[in-house]
């Protein structure tokens, strides 16, 4: 067997010529691995849950059996049930979701703000400021511990040995995440966010006066080559992955622009690297110095208006506005809009006023 293997694993753990090679959206790296398998010509006619559970042997028999229900398991471009013998020579596409983490979910009596629950899922609004997952610096006080809390109290019981984490957004991005919670719905929802079939909308406040009501963002996204805690964009190419964002001017403010986007690609920073290639950097956006005032304005109290809208929102000004999705049971959409958060809310107000007077 020969194995193409685009493994959704963190950054960290991949030197950077190996990064450039995995060809994956990076919002959800480590969240879904992606197999592309040649069988062996020698191989033995074999059911096709049997063959994956030797072929991946951290896999779990429920595992396997979920991902075929759920329309994962591809043959010669045609999904299987669980019960297909493979021949040698079939070219399987297998996208699993991702082995457990070693580390242990210590379930947490967090506040979270829950607008939908189900059997299979859970649709959550997140605040800024809280971590979706636990990781290097941010152990504890998660998302994902505050949900392990919330399931645990009301005696949910899951064939999930995590909380399922379908996506995810920035600490610092507030919006919508929908979390699954048995192993068949968290194959069928990574399905759709894997072929980017999910609905989904960004609210953004960004500087300057965007020049268009409405246009697309191309260029590669890729690490800045000496700061690499920022992302940036490539537009020839030679770097980084292909990125696409589409966006639509909601309301000018004269310095200040709020946009709709619309992402084609999930690179890592997307919004939020594109944004500051065309010279309209994020609205507070600290890691792509987009916290101080737009250059070319000196007036003191104008500084000092901006000093206060900054108080008022203390992060970049990013929010996942919608949400929708194909549910797994019911075959039926569902779709969530997250009204915006206080502090951009309060900035917009804050932004209206200063122009009217």
């Amino acid at each position: 067997m020969s194995e193409d293997n685009e493994d959704f694993l963190d950054e960290e753990l991949l030197d950077s010529n190996s990064i450039e090679n995995i060809d994956i959206d990076e919002e959800n790296k480590g969240l879904y691995e992606h197999l592309n398998i040649t069988v062996d010509s020698k191989q033995e006619p074999l059911r096709i849950d049997k063959f994956l559970l030797i072929y991946r042997q951290n896999s779990s028999r429920n595992k396997i059996s979920q991902t075929c229900r759920a329309g994962n398991v591809i043959v010669n471009g045609t999904a299987v049930k669980q019960n297909y013998r493979v021949k040698p020579g079939d070219q399987i596409s297998v996208l699993l979701t991702h082995p457990p983490r070693e580390n242990v979910i210590i379930p947490q009596d967090i506040p979270v703000n829950i607008v939908y629950e189900d059997d299979d899922l859970v649709v959550v609004d997140k605040e800024a400021g809280m971590v979706v997952h636990p990781g290097f610096g941010n152990w504890d006080g998660t998302l994902v511990n505050a949900l392990a809390f919330h399931f645990e109290k009301n005696g949910e019981k899951s064939d999930l040995d995590r909380v399922g984490l379908v996506h995810r957004i920035d600490k610092d991005t507030s919006g919508l995440l929908v979390i699954a919670k048995n192993e068949y719905a968290l194959s069928f929802l990574a399905k759709q966010f894997f072929n980017r079939t999910t609905k989904r909308l960004y609210w953004a406040f960004v500087w300057g006066n965007m020049q268009d009501d409405e246009g697309t963002i191309r260029g590669h996204i890729g690490r800045h080559p000496k700061n690499r805690m920022q992302m940036s964009v490539y537009e020839d190419g030679s770097q980084g992955k292909h990125a696409v964002t589409h966006y639509k001017v909601l309301e000018r403010f004269k310095y200040m622009t709020w946009v709709e986007c619309k992402l084609e690609t999930g690179r890592t920073h997307q919004i939020r690297a594109h944004f500051r290639h065309i010279g309209h950097t994020l609205f507070n956006d600290e890691r792509y110095e987009g916290h101080t005032p737009l250059r070319g304005v000196n007036l003191p109290k104008y500084k000092q208006f901006i000093k206060n809208v900054f108080e008022i929102l203390p992060r970049h000004a990013l929010h996942a506005h919608t949400l929708g999705f194909i549910h797994p049971t019911t075959k039926k959409e569902l779709y969530f809009e997250s009204p915006m958060p206080k502090d951009m809310a309060d900035a917009v107000k804050k932004w209206r006023n200063y122009l009217e007077n």
